[in-house]
Formats: structure tokens, sequence, C-alpha cells
């Protein structure tokens, strides 16, 4: 792992802990990296149900910035907000 810079330009430059956003099959979820393990990663994602789930993905993998927020670039072009993963609201 890479030292933790201002922007970030792959997702072996981000620290453990750190959140980000990722494109899954059905829709935009938060993510945040729990390990690294030789070239990949480990992403724990937030399902909308209250679970989690691990995702491994490699280290050299695109990092793109919204402003502020870290995004894992995906081959979809979407806008993140028009299918951002809607949580549990009760809380």
């Amino acid at each position: 792992m890479k030292n933790f810079t201002d922007n970030p330009k792959t997702l072996g430059e981000f620290p453990i802990g750190a959140r980000l956003l990722i494109r899954t099959k059905k829709d935009w979820r938060v993510a945040v990296v729990s390990q690294f393990y030789k070239e990949k990663a480990t992403l724990i994602v937030c399902s909308p149900n209250g679970r989690t789930y691990r995702l491994r993905r490699l280290l050299e993998m695109e990092i793109i910035f919204d402003g502020e927020i870290p995004i894992l670039k995906s081959d979809l072009e979407e806008d993140w907000r028009e299918n951002f993963s809607k949580y549990d609201f009760r809380w």
C-alpha cells in the first residue's frame, strides 16, 4: 500500500477505513476499504437491507472524484445520484 495523498488515483493508495462509492450489479453503494492482500483490496459493501458483504478489487483500479466524493471507476456511464441505493430510513 502506498502513502495516502490528497487525491489518490488508485484503490491501492487509499488507507484502510476509507469510504468510497462502488457500482454493484443493480445500483451504487457505499463501501469501506477493509484490508489489502497482495494485489487486491477487500471492500466491505453496505446493502439496503442492513447487511454487509465483501468484494475484492485490484489495487490498480482507478478512483475518480465527484467533488470530495471518491468513486471506484465503473464502465457504465451513469450518474451515481440517479441510481444510489436506498437504505433503511427507519433510523
